[in-house]
């Protein structure tokens, strides 16, 4: 498959890529800064942009650049994001908070929009995996910008899921679990007094533990994009403990269901 993959020079989104890249997929990786070890290991298969995915101007050009060396995409997975503006949400920096959203759920927007040319030219199904992450199904105090972010991309999976029901389309939002990344860090240098004592320790507890699995959201994109989840769509599936191998057989449910979906819940 030709696959764009945003934010693929750091953390999953690079460890994505040159999973992909080692099981003979083509990858257009884009990203904020130079992608030259992924160009040495894979110099035939791997093309990289520097691209700011919350500039739409920036997203313009990395798609005319893939479309004319390409022409084409079968699929898009969005992982680029930045915790951003962090702090008590009714003291913190009304410019940064906002540039937070743009980064998180403008970025996923702009590239599902502006690559969509691209992937209507695809001979096969096309497969969108939009990433979501920390504080999307529950509060995650200090971190509102992120979270608010991280959940209105689900809301918009779903919504295009709906949208393009009728189309050879799937697009799912993927929870990736606890993964020890630069963010880990971030939150473990910003200390206690700015990311808040219950998420420092818990970055410090992650870090020593090790994190939870890569392995499980590798798998994970490979089953997205495989003819295995064809007409699984407009789902957040938990990389860490949802059996998703087994979806196809509960089909019939997926259809008619609000499982694995963000929903009000009533007595």
């Amino acid at each position: 498959m030709k696959l764009a993959i945003t934010g693929s020079s750091s953390g999953i989104g690079y460890s994505i890529a040159k999973s992909l890249l080692e099981s003979g997929h083509e990858i257009w990786g884009i990203a904020r800064s130079p992608q030259p070890e992924l160009g040495k290991l894979f110099p035939n298969t791997f093309h990289g942009t520097i691209c700011d995915v919350s500039k739409l101007e920036d997203v313009e050009s990395a798609a005319n650049t893939i479309l004319k060396t390409w022409g084409k995409l079968n699929g898009l997975i969005t992982c680029a994001g930045t915790q951003g503006e962090i702090g008590k949400t009714l003291t913190t920096d009304p410019s940064a908070w906002t540039n937070t959203i743009n980064a998180n759920l403008s970025g996923t927007y702009n590239s599902l929009r502006i690559f969509y040319p691209l992937l209507q030219k695809s001979e096969t199904r096309i497969k969108l995996i939009c990433f979501s992450g920390g504080g999307a199904t529950k509060a995650r105090s200090h971190f509102s910008a992120y979270a608010a972010a991280k959940t209105a991309i689900v809301r918009l999976v779903e919504t295009i899921a709906e949208e393009e029901k009728m189309t050879a389309l799937d697009i799912n939002a993927v929870a990736p679990g606890a993964i020890n990344t630069r963010l880990t860090d971030e939150v473990i240098k910003l200390g206690p007094s700015k990311v808040g004592t219950a998420e420092y320790e818990a970055a410090l507890k992650q870090k020593q533990n090790g994190g939870q699995s890569l392995d499980k959201v590798i798998a994970l994109t490979n089953w997205l994009l495989s003819e295995k989840s064809d007409g699984i769509s407009g789902k957040l599936i938990s990389a860490q403990w949802d059996n998703f191998t087994q979806f196809k057989a509960q089909e019939g449910i997926f259809k008619n269901s609000d499982i694995y979906t963000l929903r009000r819940v009533t007595p």
